[in-house]
């Protein structure tokens, strides 16, 4: 129904799919997706958008076409608006969870104690950290993963989590919750069980492998996903 163009490189830039309404694109760990303080050049929008000036007209000019976001190491899956109508009927698909399947491959220290759960509580900044988040705060907001743990080996876990809501640094949340924290996470992992390791990570290995959402012009169920990157697959137990 889609054109899909062929998989190319712009700057080591992935594109999945792309048609007059979105882009889909392979987020590399390391590139920060909109701008920020401390990070205004070479942003994920704003290179796509330089290609795409539309985008410049859906959302903010420091975000144009984000609908929404991945951590700054985190890698994956992304979909941006390439027009103001595309724009509005994603945002609010994406802020309703409703009908948006977001699927996610994380390397854990250790593993949940069942092979596969859900688990649900609130999540919010902490009041002492503004760049931590913790379960079980004053305002925070519900928030939902499902996991399933893939494989284990020596004391590392690959684990796929579905997460029904979208926090800021849910799974990384979630994991740790669980007792078994994303391995390289610096702000909620464990860094005596990272420096064990026979290579040390250079980020969080959390990658959102798989994104489903209706398409912003027709309302139909659409599928995108993208293979994990080199650090997620050599850590593979």
């Amino acid at each position: 129904m889609y054109a899909e163009i062929p998989l190319e490189s712009v700057k080591n830039l992935e594109i999945i799919f792309e048609d007059s309404d979105i882009v889909v694109v392979n987020k590399p760990a390391g590139m920060i997706v909109h701008r920020a303080p401390g990070h205004t050049d070479d942003s994920l929008a704003d290179r796509l958008a330089k290609t795409r000036p539309g985008m410049y007209g859906c959302g903010s000019r420091e975000r144009p076409g984000v609908v929404h976001r991945l951590d700054i190491g985190t890698s994956g899956v992304m979909v941006f608006a390439k027009t103001p109508s595309a724009y509005r009927a994603l945002r609010e698909a994406f802020e309703s969870h409703g009908r948006i399947r977001k699927t996610y491959l994380a390397v854990l220290h250790g593993a949940p104690k069942t092979k596969t759960g859900r688990i649900e509580n609130t999540i919010g900044r902490k009041p002492w950290d503004s760049k931590r988040m913790a379960v079980d705060v004053p305002d925070g907001k519900r928030a939902v993963s499902e996991w399933t743990v893939l494989a284990k080996k020596s004391g590392i876990s690959l684990v796929e989590f579905v997460i029904e809501t979208g926090r800021t640094h849910q799974i990384r949340v979630h994991a740790a919750d669980l007792g078994c924290p994303i391995v390289g996470d610096e702000l909620y992992g464990d860094a005596a069980k990272d420096r064990r390791l026979r290579v040390r990570p250079a980020r969080a290995l959390l990658h959102a492998v798989m994104l489903s959402f209706p398409h912003p012009a027709t309302g139909k169920i659409v599928e995108f996903a993208a293979e994990p990157p080199a650090d997620i697959v050599y850590a593979m137990p």
